[in-house]
């Protein structure tokens, strides 16, 4: 009976950690990983020096009385957004509200995120606490003030520091939270003391929602303080020992029940009938969501409603009914070769359009351009969709859906806004770093694809084409491609047709990053073995459902390390936007908020504020992608 139970704990070990190799003791572990040798422990002592040291000159750095945090903190509205009227920083908060909302759903329906093991948990805890309790140790004890706020120094010259026991004492605070996260820890570990038992995971979602949930209850309890620049009356505010103010507790207290209530409303979906629907939507409004947040709720634009009802809608009726009619006359079985030509005649025609718009030749909207130019790609891709009545509706459907959405936004884009701003920026800041990043992988996601697709065809028009690109593309510095679009492009434009800033950004960054995008997309490509193409072919399957069904699913998993990497190359590149004239948080930093008199010259505080965020943003990304990688089995099989 005892061999029955060893028997099964046995199993029960192995189906929770499958992988995972035997812990040893603490002891054991230093002995085995570095203190092996006489060699292995001196290079551990002198590294742990060395850390010890950079770790110290940090906090002494960041906890400087020297340094003006200051004017970080008052400033922090211009880091995210710049010059958005405080009057009408409803509208941000709007937009944020909507992403979260979004976030909650896609969470609650793309259900199991995965787990963490109370092992872990505790593990993390207790080496929190014991970071915070080394960090307080390390650093330096303060200077001492005087009673009028001025630094008091010895004869000699020097700062005179408080004692180490008044240092001690003074971070008490710092000690309270080592403290409980040391002692919180180490209850976890002695709570689940079985082995087996702290190998039970807790879910990613319980991880996230407690942590969110203590972050935003600290905002209504803990002192941070309230700072604050108000445009009206171009006056500071710091007031330190207070909670922050109202305006901004509440905002975020508003977006975790948004999140939670649309969690739970995801969670719901998932095992009903509508799952592929909601779905399918939620995918839509992530890919138009950072569009329409941007150019139709954070501008308001002021619509003519004349304009619209006399030219606007009877020229998106007239693309999307008559182009859809188009569409699905060129999808019957028996059109043969005439659709082909009809096809090539529409490109051959939008391209003509662009062309006479070069030269002026004759009058156009540009809306009537993109639609044609778009109207001849999908006549393109009509043989794919030949057939069934079924497959010919979705592409008639896709088509309108997709003219509403260009003529709806190129609309909005065109009309002037009615936010009053305070520069010739409309939107700086973090919100413009996040923006340009996220539209730069959403666009060349998928030209990267078809680059990578186009330069391993057979045909070699397309190869040529290709790889002319990638290889141009790739050889110049990004920069100045970024100048290129900002100052060049503009000069070549027709007479009455301009290119803003922002947009110029967005065409030459898309562009260069979809080359980076297409090499890693390639390599994934060439890992797809001869038998998968032939076994695509012996089932029948048309060479598009080979290449979106068979190849570019495995391709595009096997390359998931090197697309995220290009995501976080891409979210660290914007600080470029700063060199050409763009108002993005790092250019805030770095030249705004020192031009101001009362904090001139201040620079280290908010570059330092910039690299964390940076930090975060590009961390989070990377654990997601391993865990993503973990999921879908990448590297173990």
């Amino acid at each position: 009976m005892s061999d029955v139970n060893q028997v099964s704990a046995d199993a029960e070990e192995e189906q929770f950690s499958p992988h995972e190799t035997p812990s040893l003791p603490v002891g054991q572990w230093l002995r085995k990983n570095l203190f092996s040798n006489w060699a292995n422990g001196i290079l551990t002592l002198l590294g742990v020096l060395a850390a010890l040291a950079a770790l110290r000159g940090v906090l002494n750095f960041v906890f400087s009385e020297n340094r003006q945090w200051d004017a970080v903190r008052t400033n922090l509205r211009a880091l995210m957004t710049l010059s958005y009227p405080e009057s009408q920083y409803i509208r941000v908060w709007v937009a944020l509200g909507f992403i979260v909302g979004l976030a909650g759903l896609s969470a609650g329906i793309w259900a199991n995120w995965g787990g963490v093991s109370v092992r872990r948990i505790s593990t993390w805890l207790m080496g929190t606490g014991a970071l915070l309790a080394l960090c307080v140790i390390v650093r330096e004890p303060s200077v001492i003030l005087g009673s009028d706020g001025k630094v008091i120094r010895s004869i000699d010259g020097s700062l005179r520091r408080e004692s180490f026991m008044d240092a001690m004492v003074d971070r008490s605070t710092w000690w309270i939270a080592a403290v409980l996260l040391l002692a919180v820890g180490a209850a976890l570990w002695s709570r689940f003391s079985d082995p087996v038992r702290r190998r039970v995971e807790v879910s990613v979602t319980s991880v996230v929602f407690v942590g969110l949930g203590l972050a935003v209850l600290s905002l209504w309890i803990a002192p941070y303080g309230h700072y604050a620049f108000i445009s009206e009356t171009k006056s500071y505010i710091a007031e330190s020992g207070r909670t922050v103010a109202f305006s901004t507790k509440m905002p975020w207290t508003v977006m975790l029940i948004l999140l939670s209530c649309f969690f739970f409303v995801g969670r719901f979906f998932q095992s009903g009938r509508y799952l592929g629907f909601v779905k399918g939507a939620s995918n839509l409004l992530w890919l138009i969501s950072p569009l329409t947040l941007f150019w139709v709720v954070l501008r308001d634009p002021a619509l003519d409603y004349g304009h619209v009802i006399s030219t606007d809608l009877p020229m998106g009726l007239a693309f999307g009914l008559l182009g859809g009619a188009l569409l699905w006359g060129l999808t019957r079985a028996s059109i043969g070769e005439a659709g082909r030509i009809t096809a090539t005649a529409l490109l051959v025609f939008a391209i003509f359009n662009w062309v006479a718009a070069f030269f002026g030749w004759y009058p156009m909207l540009q809306k009537a351009r993109i639609s044609f130019l778009l109207l001849a790609l999908a006549a393109l891709l009509a043989p794919n969709f030949m057939g069934e009545v079924a497959k010919r509706r979705q592409l008639v459907l896709g088509w309108v859906g997709v003219t509403a959405l260009v003529h709806y936004l190129a609309t909005m884009i065109n009309t002037p806004s009615t936010v009053e701003l305070q520069s010739t920026e409309f939107l700086g800041g973090l919100g413009l770093t996040l923006f340009v990043a996220l539209i730069v992988v959403l666009l060349s996601f998928p030209l990267g694809v078809l680059l990578a697709l186009g330069r391993t065809s057979k045909f070699p028009i397309f190869r040529m084409l290709s790889t002319s690109y990638i290889e141009v593309i790739r050889g110049v510095p990004l920069i100045s491609v970024l100048i290129f679009f900002s100052v060049m492009v503009p000069l070549f434009l027709p007479d009455g047709m301009e290119l803003a800033e922002l947009a110029a950004v967005l065409t030459g960054y898309t562009l260069f990053s979809a080359a980076y995008l297409a090499e890693n997309v390639r390599g994934g490509l060439q890992s797809i073995t001869k038998g998968q193409y032939e076994a695509a072919d012996a089932i029948g399957l048309t060479p598009a459902q080979r290449t979106g069904f068979i190849v570019l699913p495995q391709a595009l998993t096997v390359s998931i390390p090197q697309l995220v990497g290009q995501v976080i190359s891409t979210f660290k590149e914007t600080s470029l936007l700063a060199i050409i004239g763009l108002f993005d948080f790092l250019r805030v930093a770095n030249s705004v908020i020192p031009a101001q008199s009362e904090f001139m010259g201040v620079k280290r505080e908010g570059i330092l504020l910039v690299a964390m965020i940076y930090f975060f943003f590009n961390f989070t990304i990377s654990k997601y992608s391993q865990r993503l990688e973990r999921r879908v089995g990448l590297g173990e099989r």
